[in-house]
């Protein structure tokens, strides 16, 4: 039997508000996904002015963190021509994404979920992703 922690809606949506509280200090409205441990989105925010477009890639970005485990950039710099790993980006669907931006929440060295954020540039996006997973880390302590 196995026991799995992943995040909760409240946890989303502290994980959403520290995201959101970074993109408004920065002034790019933000679309913010979180999903659970195996990649199922739990919350998402289009906050007013977020591109249509970053819909769907804030949420490829949260279950590329959270599924795969890893943030969205370490695919970024393995996803080159020549590189064994080139081409993961049409993997699992297309769902992979190698744009900075989406983060894996980790909780007493366990993945628990991801967070993914789209509409600015990939360190603007990964910025609030990180704003997202410190005010939750906060939050809980």
């Amino acid at each position: 039997m196995l026991t799995i922690k992943r995040l909760g809606l409240a946890d989303a949506r502290l994980l959403i508000e520290g995201a959101a509280r970074k993109a408004d200090e920065i002034g790019i409205p933000m679309c913010i996904a979180i999903t659970d441990e195996s990649g199922n989105l739990i919350a998402f925010e289009r906050m007013d002015g977020g591109k249509i477009t970053s819909v769907t890639i804030a949420q490829d970005k949260s279950f590329t963190a959270s599924a795969a485990k890893k943030a969205t950039h370490d695919y970024n710099a393995a996803n080159v021509p020549g590189s064994l790993a080139f081409g993961i980006h049409t993997e699992v669907g297309c769902r992979i994404s190698s744009v900075g931006g989406g983060l894996p929440v980790i909780v007493e060295g366990e993945v628990v979920g991801g967070i993914g954020i789209s509409s600015g540039t990939p360190q603007q996006d990964m910025d609030c992703a990180q704003a997202g997973i410190d005010y939750f880390m906060n939050q809980r302590s």
